[in-house]
């Protein structure tokens, strides 16, 4: 049998072909990926739809996607170009023109002026918890799904976060760096437990969470606060403003996603407010913290240390980048006591990246095999049980829309000289998103519904799975 097909912008496809079950490879890398389709189908094994001849499906990973990820979509039959760092946006532009699918972690850009180039993209792949440096709205409106990954690195962060209370505590960078010198400079001054310290975490989702539970364990009080009511781990306690967290709290540490409401959430005023001698630790986003303000408060004696691991500009890749040129306070920002500056690595740790190259690799292929959008940030949620092999001249058909009036109706009309066996549809802002699996098509009628579907004025894209 031949290879099942997958008709969308791509150059014009071959519709001589009959309807067939995939025979290209399938994952070696144990997922939940490998069961995912006998979840939802009924009656027997489930039959693989896969996009042209896989081999022509181009995929770009960038900056150093985990093995766990690459092993995935490489055990598909994609090809796969993968790349250690990130691309200037000059040669991104260059290399995007071609590809269907791009993975990317936290450097890469991918603004509206690199996506314009973008024109057989079906899908982005961020392998990582943030998808602020992907134009969602852009994607969105050209059909393009994007995938994260916005848990799997939680207990990482976490764990991050109470190493460096500790060793905030006990000045331990300080001590450290001084016996790197030769210095040896035993002293108490000012170093404390952890034991029945207050810890105020800002932001109380997975990581907050989990960080709440370990502090916890460890036998310091905590507080947190959130915009919603949310309920309390433990004896944690929530508090209903920010500036009851700031005031009571030793240690705060800030766990919120980059909105307009959270840039520079903390700043002068909300330093003057916290305790004298207290701590604080970001590592959440680089915006959410007014370093300028913190230097002068830690310049000053009110705040006793901080850990930052964001910063508002990050390098793009490693070496001896960080200095004034990028944000213009790194010097005065080393030369502080007590801080530690770490490299945006709060998720970077094997387990972390292994269980995102897993979740996000599985997103991707189930999207571009099966176009379920089951994890999409920017799409609607939509997702169909699987085809199986007792449905050999079956197909699935993707519209990709904008969200109007009628579309539906006009939908249907095409559709309506078929079989529609199942059918599903919503919307997310002005796109929406529907699925429709076909029975007993030939593959004339494929032609003739791709091509009366990419004829509606309604259309963003169009793909037919079989």
């Amino acid at each position: 049998m031949t290879q099942a097909q997958d008709i969308l912008r791509a150059p014009e496809p071959d519709y001589s072909q009959s309807l067939g079950v995939s025979a290209s490879p399938t994952a070696t890398f144990h997922s939940p990926l490998s069961s995912f389709g006998g979840v939802f189908s009924q009656r027997g094994q489930p039959k693989q739809l896969k996009p042209f001849n896989t081999q022509d499906i181009k995929i770009l990973l960038l900056e150093n996607v985990n093995q766990s990820g690459q092993d995935i979509l490489t055990g598909q039959g994609y090809q796969v170009e993968f790349l250690k760092s990130s691309l200037p946006e000059d040669q991104l532009i260059e290399k995007i023109r071609d590809v269907h699918v791009i993975g990317i972690r936290s450097k890469t850009k991918l603004n509206k002026k690199v996506l314009s180039e973008a024109k057989n993209l079906l899908v982005i792949g961020c392998f990582c918890i943030g998808t602020n440096q992907v134009d969602l709205e852009y994607a969105a409106e050209h059909g393009i799904a994007v995938f994260n990954s916005p848990f799997a690195n939680s207990r990482s962060v976490a764990e991050l976060v109470i190493g460096e209370i500790i060793a905030l505590a006990r000045q331990l960078g300080d001590r450290s760096n001084e016996m790197h010198k030769g210095t040896w400079n035993k002293v108490s001054n000012k170093c404390w437990e952890i034991r029945g310290k207050t810890l105020g975490i800002v932001g109380y989702g997975h990581i907050g969470s989990q960080l709440s539970v370990l502090a916890e364990a460890m036998g310091m009080n905590v507080i947190y606060y959130d915009v919603v009511s949310l309920m309390a781990l433990g004896t944690a306690r929530q508090v209903p403003k920010l500036d009851d967290l700031l005031k009571e709290a030793d240690f705060i540490t800030l766990h919120v996603p980059e909105l307009p409401e959270t840039k520079k959430m903390i700043s002068t005023e909300q330093l003057k407010m916290m305790k004298n001698g207290s701590y604080l630790i970001n590592a959440s986003r680089g915006t959410v913290v007014d370093i300028p303000a913190l230097i002068n408060a830690m310049r000053i004696g009110k705040i006793a240390g901080a850990a930052l691991d964001v910063y508002p500009g990050e390098p793009r890749a490693n070496g001896d980048y960080f200095n004034n040129s990028l944000n213009g306070w790194e010097e005065d920002l080393r030369s502080l006591s007590n801080i530690i500056l770490t490299p945006h690595i709060g998720g970077s740790t094997e387990e972390a990246q292994r269980a995102i190259g897993v979740e996000v690799g599985d997103a991707l292929v189930r999207y571009i095999n099966q176009g379920i959008t089951l994890g999409s940030v920017n799409m609607p949620e939509v997702n169909l049980r699987s085809l199986t092999l007792d449905e050999p001249n079956h197909a699935r058909v993707i519209y990709i829309h904008q969200n109007i009036p009628g579309v539906l109706r006009m939908v249907n009309e095409i559709l309506g000289n078929h079989n529609v066996d199942k059918q599903i549809s919503d919307s997310r802002g002005d796109v929406a998103y529907l699925m429709a699996d076909v029975s007993d098509v030939q593959t004339s009628d494929l032609k003739e519904i791709h091509d009366s579907l990419e004829a509606l004025n309604s259309r963003i894209m169009t793909r037919v799975l079989y």
